[in-house]
């Protein structure tokens, strides 16, 4: 009877505590680690390495290089760190880069672009677009150099030959030799070292030139995605994958309009989310039912907006108030 009585009563200590601090607020954010494919291969890295060289061949060197690697992508999980090709197509004032994964023979998989302007004020454009099937939609580096990188003249030469990596699957350069993937920690901290902060990366949504655009595709690749497209940062986002306790997923939760009501809380389990639902009923008692949580997403003013519906399965446990 006694183990009974403090068990009830360090539930509802635990209860109080947890909606206090849940009621002051209308939203809270709950995480859960996270590591995405995207985060290893920094943009702002790659944006800061083009604007530092003085050619496209010595830009595919230095991305490659085992010495102060820029990369950390396995994207065919191979245990070693992806070779990145580079290939380049030009139209008038307009120069497109691609950077491919090398993954097998005769499959690559887009990564990034590099896609460099000149408007008609001779003003040089440069923006990093991470790949749809890494980053998402719309994240775009957007480097300001404070010099005007040697590798612009090297663009605008006479007689300029777009470049185009000779290495694939199984032949690569002489210097070049594999190495394991970095913890994702290790990674992030090194590559801060390869970034100039002398030079501003910003961040924009919007991609300078339509004609880039159409230029890619006449040298994308896309074969990996095609084979997996179950890895796509859209499905990423929004499914939760525990690894090492560094997998990060953010949820949301609000409060119930009725003040009787106080905020479910949710919890991870190996299998669904499950979340506590409390009433506060007029007698002073408490109700405790356990709900699973589930997913749904709606269309909002054109974004995606992620929606949690409660369905009340069982209630567990019916607490009186204390006199």
């Amino acid at each position: 009877m006694k183990k009974q009585t403090c068990m009830r009563l360090t539930f509802g200590i635990l209860c109080i505590m947890t909606f206090t601090t849940i009621y002051a607020q209308d939203v809270a954010t709950i995480k859960t680690t996270s590591d995405d494919i995207s985060e290893n291969l920094d943009l702002e890295a790659v944006a800061s390495l083009f604007g530092d060289t003085a050619n496209l061949e010595e830009f595919e060197q230095q991305l490659n290089d085992p010495e102060s690697p820029l990369s950390n992508l396995d994207l065919n999980e191979d245990g070693y760190v992806d070779y990145l090709r580079v290939v380049e197509t030009v139209e008038e004032d307009t120069h497109l880069v691609a950077l491919q994964a090398v993954l097998d023979k005769d499959v690559y998989q887009d990564v990034a672009t590099i896609e460099v302007e000149k408007d008609t004020q001779g003003t040089t454009h440069v923006q990093v677009v991470g790949n749809t099937y890494l980053y998402g939609t719309g994240y775009i580096v957007q480097p300001i150099y404070v010099h005007r990188p040697v590798i612009f003249s090297w663009l605008w030469r006479p007689a300029y030959r777009p470049y185009r990596s000779v290495y694939y699957w199984g032949h690569y350069p002489k210097h070049y030799r594999v190495w394991k993937p970095f913890r994702l920690t290790t990674y992030k901290k090194n590559v801060l070292v390869h970034v100039n902060v002398k030079h501003t990366y910003r961040r924009t949504t919007v991609r300078y030139s339509k004609t880039a655009v159409r230029l890619h595709t006449k040298v994308h690749r896309n074969d990996y995605a095609v084979r997996y497209p179950q890895k796509a940062h859209s499905v990423r986002v929004t499914t939760v994958r525990k690894t090492n306790g560094t997998n990060t997923r953010v949820s949301t939760v609000r409060k119930t309009n009725n003040p009787a009501q106080h905020t479910r809380i949710a919890r991870e389990t190996s299998s669904k989310r499950k979340a506590i639902v409390v009433n506060k009923n007029p007698n002073g008692t408490r109700t405790v039912k356990a709900a699973s949580v589930k997913k749904t997403t709606v269309k909002k003013n054109g974004t995606n907006t992620k929606v949690r519906k409660t369905k009340v399965t069982k209630k567990k446990v019916v607490k009186k108030k204390k006199k």
